[in-house]
């Protein structure tokens, strides 16, 4: 056991985060851009069972999150999910899980950056495209700058915003279903039978439909192992991550299943448009331009959270892969305020390309679906290695499993199960036009 190379790595980061900071830094990681500018997409492509794609896509991210939780608390050694995969797997393992991780949180604000943009275009159509992301990647590094007890405070009122919002959205969707609300587009009125009884039933598109709709459903749950990285940095870890990862279950059915259903009642699948958000599109079409302009808002804190996640987690990466000697010394500095400063401008200075990306031919969603496909690829390929640490781990080191208070449920059963679906779904992505392109 390289206990060395351990209690190096996290020299100067400081336990601040308290578990109310770590509960909702878990959802504003899980729960930004893929959820509310992708769902419009999804729908279009699977129709009502897109429920079941991110049902599906959520259950085995819970079990990848449990293996990953019984890992890091196997040995609080492990700061990351790259301390142990370097020292189960072995350095080049580690080397590859953090640079790809680093890339793939990069990618992802990026994304965010684009999203974002679209967000502004809401109020200001003409807007230039360059404005938003740069004004937002400034003011993002500078929160990141802050101590991480300030980060984790912004982080809690981010979620909490869309959390609010979420559930307002099913609360708001029961009562236009309970009044039989008209759809003033498509004439349609409000139903649950809208779910199964339109043209083509559950599955409108096929199955091949349903698969279609994973590359974006993947994408809206990248940075729910962001738990991982912070627990580095959270006060008494051994009730703090699983209790952020117990509620993942819960977290799907209310913001996904729950958020995306109601849309569907409300506004017909088919009826609703791939290229516009459809949590926005909502309360315009029942003639609350207020209550849309509130929700856009949410949306847009949500892109900022998700982005605002991502660079934490970058900075913290470079910050470990450097004193694990793989990554340039300089982003091992800390400054006065505990934070790495080196890693996390070096990161920053990557997402300026949402801006310049804008500028080149195509949608924003055509943007949108590139970038996510480059990192949903990468994030698969990151948990594969935490799926194959924990496979290695189970024989390697059967006496930590025993002893452990937070074991994975269906062990090295599941373990394989959960390997088998990442796999299959890299295979769906090869099978998608959209996909292909990224």
């Amino acid at each position: 056991m390289q206990t060395q190379h351990h209690n190096k790595q996290n020299d100067g980061l400081q336990r601040n985060l308290q578990n109310r900071h770590l509960q909702l830094i878990a959802i504003g990681g899980a729960i930004g851009t893929g959820l509310f500018m992708g769902s419009g997409k999804t729908i279009h492509l699977a129709g009502p069972s897109v429920l079941l794609t991110y049902i599906l896509i959520g259950f085995f991210m819970f079990f990848i999150m449990r293996a990953m939780g019984e890992l890091l608390l196997s040995n609080l050694e492990y700061k990351s999910f790259t301390d142990f995969t370097h020292d189960i797997l072995g350095s080049g393992a580690g080397f590859f899980v953090g640079w790809t991780y680093w890339f793939c949180w990069v990618v992802i604000g990026i994304a965010d950056i684009v999203g974002i943009t679209g967000y502004m275009q809401f109020w200001w159509p003409d807007i230039p495209l360059w404005l938003p992301g740069l004004f937002c990647v400034i003011v993002m590094a500078s929160m990141n700058m802050l101590t991480v007890k300030l980060f984790g405070e912004m982080e809690f009122w981010f979620a909490l915003t869309k959390i609010i919002a979420i559930i307002g959205l099913v609360l708001t969707g029961a009562y236009l279903i309970l009044i039989g609300f008209v759809d003033p587009v498509s004439g349609e009125k409000a139903s649950l039978s809208h779910l199964w009884a339109r043209p083509g039933g559950f599955f409108p598109n096929g199955i091949s439909g349903f698969f279609s709709a994973f590359q974006i459903a993947f994408f809206a749950f990248l940075g729910i192992e962001l738990v991982g990285t912070a627990a580095a940095e959270t006060k008494d870890p051994y009730t703090n991550l699983p209790a952020a990862i117990n509620r993942i279950p819960i977290r799907v059915i209310v913001f996904y299943v729950l958020a995306l259903a109601v849309i569907m009642t409300v506004t017909p699948w088919d009826v609703v448009n791939p290229k516009v958000s459809p949590f926005v599109n909502m309360f315009t079409m029942i003639g609350i331009p207020i209550a849309a302009s509130l929700i856009n808002l949410v949306v847009l804190a949500s892109a900022l959270s998700s982005a605002n996640g991502g660079m934490f987690s970058t900075g913290r990466m470079l910050f470990g892969l450097s004193r694990n000697n793989v990554a340039p010394r300089i982003f091992g500095k800390l400054n006065i305020n505990g934070v790495p400063a080196p890693a996390l401008l070096f990161s920053c200075a990557f997402l300026c390309l949402g801006p310049i990306l804008l500028y080149q031919e195509g949608s924003i969603m055509e943007i949108f679906t590139v970038v996510t496909t480059i990192s949903s690829i990468g994030f698969i390929f990151v948990w594969i290695m935490i799926l194959l640490s924990y496979i290695k781990y189970r024989k390697m080191r059967p006496e930590l499993h025993k002893a452990s208070i937070y074991k994975m449920p269906g062990g090295v059963v599941m373990a394989w199960v959960c390997l088998a679906f990442l796999v299959f779904a890299l295979y769906l992505f090869s099978r998608d036009d959209d996909t292909l392109q990224g």
